[in-house]
């Protein structure tokens, strides 16, 4: 008798393997806590292994990791009281940056209000197009546009003297 019951499209691992950046990319922008990010991302896997999903498309998929990760942070946040943590170059470097100018970046975007957050990580740090993010956050094309302008200007605030003249 077989205990695992495994997809024919592919296996937990190789998702697993596929996404764990993104997944733990956005669960460590929302909560800026490696520990918090380490335990929504075995929370989104373990739902996604325990619901035995199939989807016909992979960006269906892709659109699902990244919906749960978003809703099971939130109900991480909303559930304890939260205290905000600075982020230090060392979590910084869980995420998989390419360069120093990547980390300074990164660790100002995390500053920023969860709303600008995502949609600039996703952008810059997953590489999804704005259509995309639209569409798997559930948020109209405008409103991403308006965020990602909102967003840089901040950063860019942010980082002023750094690498931004006046």
């Amino acid at each position: 008798m077989e205990l695992l019951s495994l997809r024919t499209d592919e296996s937990v691992d190789q998702v697993i393997e596929k996404y764990k950046s993104t997944v733990y990319g956005i669960a460590l922008t929302r909560t800026k806590n490696c520990h918090d990010a380490d335990d929504i991302f075995q929370e989104v896997f373990l739902v996604y292994y325990r619901k035995n999903l199939q989807f016909n498309e992979e960006e269906h998929r892709k659109a699902w990791l990244i919906k749960a990760t978003i809703n099971c942070s939130k109900k991480l946040l909303s559930n304890k009281r939260y205290d905000t943590v600075e982020l230090t170059e060392e979590l910084a470097g869980t995420v998989p940056l390419q360069s120093e100018e990547d980390t300074y970046v990164y660790t100002a975007l995390c500053e920023l209000p969860e709303k600008y957050r995502m949609v600039l990580y996703l952008y810059y740090f997953e590489g999804f197009s704005i259509d995309q993010i639209s569409k798997y956050l559930h948020v109209r094309l405008g409103t991403i546009r308006m965020q990602m302008t909102r967003g840089r200007q901040l950063i860019k605030e942010k980082l002023k003297g750094d690498y931004f003249s006046e």
